[in-house]
């Protein structure tokens, strides 16, 4: 036991700099609830470390097991689920385990790997003795059952590798610094040249290491690039690995198909993912359930094409028609062949690709700011909006340029003589300032990540011509 122990207290000790949101939450959780926590993600964000620095500054006692690393914990579950029966077993196999009433938390980690540990929650949430949280790639856990098991005695958090603001953290911005940045988005008011440089540089450095947290540790320590595409090139091949053991199923060889043509579509011009020609003779019944995996196990952000511009935006899509973009940015720079690597890190060219790389990040940033993925082109493909969000009033489309080029279909669905009376203003992402111009606001990309608050706070009372 001492050997893994050890090892997961080292973890946590490396990554116990980098604040997450996630520690809010947790602490939260703990004031409001008692039922048992699952916390989602895909491998290697950070659940681990978060959770154990939680524990380890909360509890009297924590009871961490790992049903990868400690294969012997399957076994506890062996004569029921009743909480009773559950603590027996566990201390038979580590009598040092301090079980302390309402001083405890048991942290049951890797449960993709012995999922009927799901069934005990129930049991632990009336029993309230004991704070319980279960973490574990989505990789191979089926979340259905879980539900059907746990259903009205559990929380979900999905959590995600760091997002922009984050990586601000992790560079020493505090929320003060973030908060002057919201308010300048709220009055309209143009960011200085010296922020306009500095967060530039900040959010391109952001784009190339992405934000899982060992990436981002070694970078921000180091403060160069040094050995970090190795260490994104290895999740790539760890994640092809995980296809192979948790696809359960499903086709592994389809899923993998999937997976590796992902940056071959977004290096097209449309970039709409068709799995008709990711294989000879590949057809789209042959490779159902392959997406939903590949989105379930928190690598892929899916986007889907609207056939309406019309609220709701999940009653207007069509399932067939979507793209497909990597759910950490850095992962796809990293999938990049060696010439666009050199690309972006000799030539600073960051619009290479189609303009890919912009794309995919703010798709990751509006994921992880908690909205799902849409886009629209019409069928001539003469208008095409990268894409779509709503506020309480109105369908608001979001274009993306890698360069400051005309933003004629975002000016055309706008300004539309009434053709689409659900969108009333717009929104641009690119490399300018802060504006608006009586249609759509302007915003440089690095402030995509305020997006929801913007919408939520900032821009009350745009529909009816109150602001800016």
């Amino acid at each position: 036991m001492w050997e893994i122990t050890t090892f997961a207290l080292l973890n946590t000790l490396i990554m116990k700099f980098l604040q997450r949101k996630i520690d809010s939450y947790l602490q939260e959780w703990k004031k409001r609830s008692h039922k048992p926590l699952i916390v989602k993600g895909a491998r290697q964000i950070g659940k681990t470390s978060s959770i154990m620095h939680f524990a380890s500054t909360n509890y009297d006692s924590v009871i961490a097991l790992n049903f990868v690393l400690q294969s012997s914990f399957k076994q506890i579950f062996d004569n029921g689920y009743e909480v009773e029966n559950i603590i027996k077993n566990i201390s038979l196999i580590n009598p040092d385990f301090r079980f302390i009433p309402y001083k405890t938390l048991i942290f049951f980690d890797e449960i993709q790997d012995c999922p009927q540990c799901a069934t005990c929650l129930k049991a632990f949430a009336i029993d309230g003795r004991f704070d319980v949280i279960c973490s574990g790639s989505l990789m191979g856990i089926d979340y259905r059952d879980i539900e059907s098991n746990s259903v009205g005695y559990k929380e979900d958090y999905e959590m995600y590798s760091l997002d922009f603001e984050e990586f601000l953290w992790a560079k020493g911005y505090g929320g003060d610094f973030i908060d002057s940045l919201f308010e300048k988005m709220k009055k309209i008011e143009p960011l200085s040249s010296i922020e306009m440089n500095v967060l530039g540089d900040v959010f391109r450095e952001y784009m190339i290491i992405g934000g899982m947290p060992a990436i981002v540790n070694k970078f921000v320590t180091n403060n160069n690039f040094e050995g970090t595409l190795q260490m994104q090139r290895q999740l790539l091949l760890d994640y092809e690995e995980d296809i192979t053991k948790y696809a359960g199923g499903l086709d592994k060889g389809k899923i993998k198909n999937i997976y590796n043509h992902i940056s071959v579509f977004l290096g097209r011009d449309n970039k709409k993912f068709q799995i008709t020609k990711v294989a000879r003779g590949a057809r789209s019944r042959d490779y159902v359930g392959t997406i939903e995996w590949l989105n379930d196990a928190g690598i892929v952000n899916v986007c889907y094409c609207l056939d309406e511009l019309s609220l709701p935006l999940k009653g207007n899509y069509n399932p067939s028609s979507f793209k497909l973009y990597y759910r950490d940015t850095g992962l796809l720079v990293a999938s990049l062949d060696r010439e666009s690597q050199d690309d972006i890190r000799q030539n600073h060219n960051y619009g290479t690709y189609k303009g890919a790389l912009y794309e995919n990040v703010v798709g990751e940033m509006l994921v992880k700011q908690g909205y799902s993925l849409y886009f629209y082109r019409n069928e001539k493909s003469t208008m095409e909006i990268d894409f779509f969000v709503r506020d309480s009033n109105c369908l608001i489309p979001i274009e993306v340029k890698a360069s400051d080029n005309a933003t004629r279909s975002l000016n055309k669905i706008i300004d539309n003589g009434g053709k689409y009376p659900d969108i009333k203003y717009g929104i641009k992402l690119c490399n300018r300032n802060i504006g608006f111009n009586g249609l759509f606001y302007t915003f440089p990309y690095f402030l995509g990540f305020l997006l929801r608050r913007f919408l939520n706070e900032g821009s009350k009372g745009i529909s009816s011509g109150l602001y800016p």
